[in-house]
């Protein structure tokens, strides 16, 4: 039987593919829900509020702050992004396997808190493939494109405090990683609590 559910965190620099990793796993793997972040930064062409993201203005980021309902937050790239204490209701009432896309920051607030978290970082081929597909977005400007890159090669440094690391160079090798990854933990004790039959003699 399943003891608890699962939280799995998901981490990279920005153009790794997280987002697109992240997206995709929920198609194919049943019963993980993704968690819907807050973000002060202006939506995307492609993007919907209440679905890839809750996007609110400074102000009500601040607010939320000062409410305590983040269980983490960070600035990044000139803008607010934070997880609300309400998602995690699913893994501790629910019992419910929850995908966490969040900043290297984030991440080692919510390591404080939840220990037990699968932690997963998701790495470029190299920096030069991470500018290219940086560009290729055609979102960034110029300066955007450079913060990016710079904070990369920071936060590129943190992935020895994760449990698991994936180098996304193929996006369907790194969706089946991750996926096997998600198989591993919910076998792992004592994420997974079997029910024994009577082996006595």
């Amino acid at each position: 039987m399943k003891a608890k559910g699962i939280l799995f965190v998901v981490s990279a620099p920005s153009g790794a593919g997280k987002t697109t990793l992240s997206r995709k796993i929920t198609e194919i793997v049943d019963n993980i829900h993704h968690s819907i972040s807050h973000t002060t930064r202006a939506p995307r062409p492609d993007e919907i509020d209440g679905r890839h993201y809750h996007f609110v203005s400074k102000a009500k980021f601040e607010e939320m702050i000062k409410n305590d309902e983040f269980i983490e937050w960070a600035l990044v790239h000139g803008n607010y992004y934070g997880t609300s204490v309400r998602n995690l209701d699913i893994v501790q009432k629910e019992k419910k396997d929850l995908l966490l896309v969040i900043d290297v920051q984030g991440a080692e607030q919510l390591r404080k808190k939840y220990k037990n978290g699968c932690y997963i970082f998701i790495l470029p081929p190299s920096m030069e493939i991470l500018e290219k597909r940086l560009r290729k977005r055609g979102v960034d400007s110029e300066e955007d494109i450079k913060r990016r890159l710079k904070t990369a090669e920071e936060e590129t440094h943190h992935y020895k405090t994760y449990n698991y690391i994936i180098i996304n160079d193929n996006i369907d090798e790194a969706v089946g990683q991750l996926k096997s990854i998600i198989f591993a933990e919910r076998c792992r004790y004592p994420n997974f609590i079997p029910e024994l039959p009577d082996l006595k003699l």
